[in-house]
């Protein structure tokens, strides 16, 4: 895997962004780089001075810049972290802004109510299967229009080019293309079950990439049982997975023990199309991971998995509920978006201006999870993968309280753990790994200790 992060890393993620300007590319990365280094903070807090704060409220209200271009050179940079993968997860799914507390926002759409507005974001978010993310693949923002809120309008007759759900297809597009320019990869797409749609088997089929999705749906299928679920319960239990369930809200982590069923199936089209022509059945797997004796109380752990690419053992099941459970880390994506980088407390008179800002913080986003799942899947390698001399210097320095470095930088993990620390993280034997709220929140810090170094140093010398 390549680590280019340590040096200038927003140079390296927006370098060649085609902005029709060359000072506005470098206003990006300053802007990024800004941004990144008070992940928490305001505008305002993030550029310390009105002169930048100015410069970059600018930037965000120019109509000539959009969000694509801002984010078409990280797209381009993720690309390149593909070359040394052999297998990675291309990760869709979406989330709501809520922008109702800016009610002087012009241009944004209706959310789940006529009582809330703001944007939906759809990105696919590439992984590899040790959870390391190593980019954004695709960019998909778009509003619902108050004129067609609460009409259904015969949902089931339109195409879904005229539905909410064509949400789903880009990101099959951008797979395929990835695909074609990276044929030593192997690309698969992984959606949860609104995704669940016969259209999205259908372009995925075209398209010839393999698919993961969830079961929403209790499909005909062309077995004695007619349906899924029905069919799986006969098929025998090739083996059982035992997995720790994360803690919920007045529930303790606890272990689950699920049984794993795997079958080849025949999904019959939706019986309201079954008058089109030359719509056959889709020739599928399916996985199915129970929990048959959950706690008194406790809903079980049922997946129901679809996929394109064929099963034949008790480990490729395995192997799928695997790169299922991968699926979290697009959660985690919108958790540092929303909560980190404080997208919807962004304060713009556009939903334009909005979408430009978005597009930006997506990127550090990014950068923040990437930091924190790197140090889990590769924690011996230098931390200079990711971190500046000057800050895994001014960092080992204030937490070991002493004037002097290190000839060598500490190792990724051990650069996390301590960039945590400053977050509130107590490095506790039970507390596991730190997660990317003690990230980003020591991240903020680190950059007002690496300054005071810098400037302690220069005096010193």
């Amino acid at each position: 895997m390549t680590q280019d992060q340590g040096k200038n890393w927003a140079q390296i993620e927006f370098r060649g962004a085609e902005l029709g300007d060359l000072r506005l590319t470098k206003r990006l990365a300053l802007i990024a780089e800004a941004f990144a280094n008070h992940p928490t903070s305001s505008i305002p807090q993030a550029c310390d001075t009105w002169q930048i704060t100015k410069a970059t409220y600018r930037f965000f209200d120019n109509d000539k810049v959009t969000d694509q271009a801002i984010i078409a050179p990280h797209l381009a940079a993720t690309q390149k972290r593909l070359q040394s993968q052999s297998t990675v997860l291309a990760i869709q799914d979406t989330t709501q802004l809520d922008f109702t507390h800016h009610p002087a926002t012009q241009g944004l759409g209706i959310l789940s109510d006529l009582h809330h507005q703001g944007l939906f974001y759809h990105p696919t978010l590439l992984v590899t299967p040790d959870r390391v993310p190593l980019g954004l693949a695709h960019h998909q923002v778009w509003k619902r229009s108050r004129k067609a809120f609460g009409k259904k309008q015969a949902r089931k007759n339109r195409p879904i080019s005229k539905k909410e759900s064509q949400k789903w297809l880009p990101s099959l597009d951008q797979t395929a293309r990835l695909q074609k320019e990276n044929p030593h990869l192997h690309l698969v797409n992984i959606a949860d079950r609104e995704a669940d749609i016969f259209d999205f088997f259908l372009h995925a089929e075209k398209l010839s990439i393999d698919l993961l999705v969830r079961a929403a749906w209790n499909r005909r299928v062309d077995q004695p049982e007619k349906y899924l679920w029905d069919h799986m319960k006969t098929v025998p239990v090739s083996g059982n997975l035992c997995m720790t369930v994360p803690r919920k809200k007045g529930q303790p982590p606890r272990e689950a023990i699920l049984s794993v069923r795997y079958d080849r199936v025949s999904l019959k089209p939706p019986k309201h199309r079954s008058k089109e022509k030359n719509l056959k059945p889709m020739t599928l797997w399916a996985v199915w991971a129970h929990e048959e004796h959950p706690p008194k109380g406790v809903e079980a752990i049922s997946w129901m998995l679809l996929t394109t690419i064929p099963i034949l053992s008790f480990e490729e099941a395995l192997e799928k509920i695997h790169w299922y459970t991968c699926r979290w880390q697009i959660e985690l994506f919108f958790k540092v978006l929303k909560s980190g980088c404080r997208i919807e407390a962004r304060q713009f008179e556009t939903a334009e201006r909005i979408e430009r800002c978005l597009a930006l913080d997506a990127v550090v986003a990014w950068r923040v999870l990437y930091l924190t799942m790197l140090s889990r899947a590769t924690p011996q390698i230098p931390c200079d993968a990711l971190l500046e001399r000057e800050e895994w210097q001014a960092l080992y320095c204030f937490i070991h309280k002493t004037k002097k470095p290190p000839k060598t930088p500490p190792s990724l993990i051990e650069a996390t753990r301590m960039i945590a620390q400053l977050g509130g993280f107590l490095g506790r034997k039970s507390d596991g790994h730190p997660g990317p709220s003690t990230i980003w929140r020591g991240l903020q810090r680190l950059q007002d200790i690496a300054f005071t170094w810098c400037l302690w140093r220069s005096l010193s010398s």
